[in-house]
């Protein structure tokens, strides 16, 4: 038995639509009689005729749509809970097309022009619920100032480049802002080691030099073995189990550990980069929708600057952009 949420506030608004205040979050609603009849403007009388009939009708699953609930009443000075049926969205709209009032009228020419206007242009607008991604666009564009501390090696194109893949749905925003990183994604076999990666890194390097863009100190390790080591990071085990175990989560390290460890004398972040997309593809991972050469840098870069405590935010970027369809 549930107990419903008494500080909702269920109301139809001057252009018809019917609104919730007080949890916009929320993927239907849960009403009752008294509720319905109050959004419409009738009686609970009339309320109680058009379930009766929607569901004899079979328009409607009464399991599927009527839930009781427990609600909490102050009656006198005791606090009285009584079992009441509450009604889903699906009910609510249904009785608003049989319902014969000025309200019910109001909500079927708001209802009919979303419908058009879904079916025409493939999308319905809602104008509150814009106007607050808006605003958390704007909140995770000053958090993405702060992570990179001003940096002013970051070009607008790129954090522009960055914001787009980042954004390319909004829920990737309210996800950055909660720190909810994805923790589910891609588990393929690949067929990768740290010698490839060294070869391709190296014919990089050979390019680079013939266009004057790299000195012969580029991908040069440091100390014998650091790349391997970044690698063995990656593919790490703990209790049997990969620690990171998607193809998302490897790539997303392999980069970080890369441009945070400063394995080489020089190029570590253009390595880093590189190494990124050679082990997306070596997994045959899509990510040209995603992961734009501006992005990247823009990624790269956030990473060089960030501090180590950022670790976790920094990979959590990654995630989101590549989890982005």
């Amino acid at each position: 038995m549930e107990k419903i949420q008494t500080d909702l506030v269920i109301y139809q608004s001057e252009n018809g639509a019917i609104e919730i205040r007080g949890d916009s979050s929320a993927e239907t609603i849960w009403v009752s009689q008294k509720q319905i009849a109050k959004i419409f403007g009738v009686n609970t009388q009339a309320i109680t005729k058009h379930i009766r009939n929607i569901y004899s009708e079979g328009e409607l699953c009464g399991k599927a749509t009527c839930s009781k609930m427990e609600q909490v009443q102050i009656e006198g000075q005791k606090k009285v809970i009584r079992k009441v049926n509450f009604y889903n969205l699906d009910m609510t709209i249904s009785i608003g097309y049989r319902i014969n009032s000025k309200t019910a009228t109001q909500f079927r020419i708001w209802a009919t022009q979303t419908l058009k206007q879904h079916i025409t242009q493939g999308y319905s607008v809602n104008p509150k619920v814009l106007k607050r991604n808006k605003e958390l666009f704007l909140q995770t564009l000053d958090d993405l100032k702060i992570l990179s501390h001003e940096n002013k090696s970051i070009e607008a194109k790129d954090v522009l480049a960055l914001i787009k893949s980042f954004s390319a749905t909004f829920f990737n925003l309210e996800s950055y802002d909660k720190n909810n990183f994805p923790k589910h994604g891609t588990q393929n076999e690949v067929d990768a080691n740290a010698q490839d990666l060294y070869d391709s890194l190296n014919k990089l390097k050979q390019e680079l030099i013939k266009k004057g863009e790299a000195t012969e100190l580029f991908a040069q390790e440091k100390q014998q073995g650091k790349l391997t080591g970044i690698f063995g990071s990656v593919f790490q085990t703990v209790f049997g189990e990969d620690a990171y175990p998607t193809i998302e989560q490897k790539a997303a390290h392999l980069l970080y550990f890369i441009v945070k460890n400063h394995p080489f004398t020089d190029g570590n972040k253009r390595s880093g980069a590189f190494s990124f997309i050679w082990f997306l593809q070596k997994a045959n991972y899509d990510f040209m929708t995603r992961v734009s050469p501006e992005t990247l840098t823009a990624i790269t870069l956030l990473i060089a600057e960030s501090k180590p405590q950022e670790k976790e935010k920094m990979i959590g970027i990654i995630l989101l952009i590549l989890n982005t369809k």
